[in-house]
């Protein structure tokens, strides 16, 4: 880390390592504001870039290639890293709670620290699904996945829960790349079976009628099953319920709805919106 003559005046301090935070530290390590202490608090050390999430899991793109070293960028930017997750955020003594470290002291706070799965909607889905997001997470259960195929005797069935982009696009990256893999193996490739759920009427609900076109049909050429304008209302083990009544049998359920927010916005008095998430100005500060 740098050091600096210059008398701290400020702490400015960052929750998470999003894309924008990525930015500030490197912005600070360009161009440093003297008086301007600098902390990252951030639960990975390695933040993904989820844009290249689809690429890594399809094997295009290697650990590092999808990945900044949070710690590396902070050395550069002269700041603070503390590896650790963020519970609370006492306002009134400007301090920042965290899970296994003394508080953090700020005068000024950022806060990019990304969604939390919204598994809370569906009867059964916290304990019963693998949310996507946060990213780190979900790739270690992919590293597993992947083991479980290759030693899976007969059929295996993974569902995914979401046909906006996201779940679209994971799909048809876990098809390609496990499919290698089988083959790779000698073992054969039909017995993995795919299936997409979606709650709106067609998927990619936000894209115009020639993307969803291409996606369908690229969907259906690889096997892939989708099912949409039928809310899922329940998940047990290995099982799905939707809401017309109609039970599937599964292997993997991986969750790609829409984010929720963390709870601890809210617990800290933040003005926050329906859905949890802190409420902006035009300027992105809080309310």
């Amino acid at each position: 880390m740098k050091i600096s003559d210059t008398p701290i005046i400020k702490d400015l301090v960052l929750i998470g390592g999003g894309h924008s935070h990525v930015a500030v530290l490197k912005r600070f390590g360009m161009r440093p504001m003297p008086g301007v202490r600098l902390t990252l608090i951030c639960q990975d050390a390695h933040t993904p870039y989820s844009g290249m999430l689809p690429g890594y899991v399809a094997g295009h793109y290697s650990f590092d290639d999808a990945h900044i070293d949070l710690g590396a960028l902070s050395r550069f930017a002269g700041a603070r890293f503390y590896h650790s997750t963020v519970t609370g955020l006492d306002t009134q003594n400007q301090k920042v709670i965290c899970q296994d470290r003394p508080a953090v002291s700020y005068d000024l706070l950022s806060i990019n620290s990304g969604s939390t799965p919204n598994t809370a909607l569906v009867q059964g889905a916290a304990a019963n699904v693998v949310p996507v997001k946060p990213i780190n997470r979900f790739l270690v259960h992919w590293e597993s996945l992947k083991e479980r195929v290759l030693k899976h005797e007969g059929t295996m069935r993974i569902a995914v829960v979401g046909a906006g982009a996201g779940g679209s696009e994971i799909l048809l990256a876990m098809q390609y790349r496990l499919e290698k893999l089988v083959n790779e193996e000698g073992k054969n490739k039909n017995n993995l079976r795919y299936f997409l759920f979606n709650q709106a009427a067609e998927i990619l609900p936000t894209h115009n009628r020639n993307v969803r076109k291409c996606f369908e049909r690229v969907l259906t050429d690889r096997k892939g099953r989708i099912y949409s304008g039928d809310p899922i209302v329940e998940v047990s083990a290995k099982k799905i319920k939707t809401a017309n009544g109609e039970k599937f049998e599964v292997d993997e359920i991986l969750w790609v709805t829409a984010a929720g927010a963390p709870s601890w916005p809210a617990d800290a008095e933040l003005q926050i919106d329906k859905d949890g998430f802190i409420q902006v100005k035009n300027t992105l500060q809080s309310v």
